[in-house]
């Protein structure tokens, strides 16, 4: 047993999907597309003597369901503690990223002795079980501008990705609340979703991506005033803008958001998917 071990998952950016539930959590899941970035969350797992796991985010302790389920599969008790500059509940994919993060250095910590795949299958059906993703999970474990082909785990699902890198800009006005939309009807945005992909499939480019996100926002009946009107505003400096999924968020390619005159956090896509530190 090692004294701690820290991993760090990219935050994901959703820019459409499909919903594909499943009786089984590792078969249930999503197809679609969106961006993994620099900017992400770091974990940290230490054993405890407690017999209650304690999970702490930015300083503030919080209960966090899927990083529980994971601490209690992998049958251990311990101390998570994660960083990010991520904004929680604007969707980043936060929850996703602890709960990956946790498998990953909770299995070095503890000595587990599980695969890779194995990991990513507790975390995304932790998550999925909570209701607070469908698809954060196996894309962060990519890396990149993951293409989701298939719902699932990695056992089940498919994936490929556009092969380019980029500047991304965001800005957050609030949070959405994940478990509300996917709980409810989703049969219109799955439509939307899947008409989305089978663009990017035909023509994967960030181009084309940022088009189906943007076109996938409207017809899925997601966009809120602000967002809207940001998306209009960075549109109008001939830039391309979108709604993260599922977030009171905007994210722009390249200068598109700083050219429209906002402040916005800035990083890239990130190149590889969660590792140990």
């Amino acid at each position: 047993m090692r004294e701690e071990a820290t991993a760090f998952v990219p935050g994901h950016i959703t820019g459409f999907f499909s919903a594909h539930p499943d009786e089984d959590p590792t078969k249930a899941g999503s197809r679609g597309a969106g961006l993994t970035l620099t900017d992400g969350v770091e974990v940290t797992v230490e054993p405890t003597a407690n017999e209650d796991s304690t999970i702490v985010l930015d300083g503030e302790e919080l209960e966090i369901d899927p990083v529980s389920t994971v601490l209690e599969t992998l049958d251990v008790t311990a101390r998570v503690e994660a960083e990010s500059d991520l904004p929680l509940g604007s969707g980043f994919g936060i929850s996703g990223a602890m709960a990956l993060g946790t498998a990953l250095a909770a299995n070095c910590v503890f000595a587990c002795k599980l695969s890779t795949n194995e990991l990513i299958t507790i975390a995304h059906g932790a998550e999925v079980q909570a209701g607070t993703g469908l698809g954060d999970v196996v894309a962060q474990a990519h890396g990149g501008v993951p293409i989701r082909l298939e719902p699932g785990s990695p056992q089940e699902n498919t994936l490929d990705s556009i092969p380019a890198r980029a500047r991304v800009e965001y800005v957050s006005f609030g949070q959405l609340s994940t478990a509300d939309v996917l709980s409810g009807d989703t049969e219109t945005l799955t439509v939307a979703g899947e008409e989305a992909l089978a663009r990017v499939v035909e023509e994967p480019t960030l181009v084309s991506f940022m088009y189906a996100s943007r076109r996938f926002a409207r017809d899925a009946e997601l966009l809120t005033d602000q967002v809207r009107e940001t998306i209009a505003d960075v549109a109008a400096v001939d830039g391309q803008a979108s709604m993260a999924m599922l977030g009171e968020t905007v994210f722009a390619l390249g200068t598109g958001l700083s050219d429209a005159g906002y402040e916005p956090s800035v990083c890239a896509t990130h190149p590889a998917g969660a590792l140990l530190k």
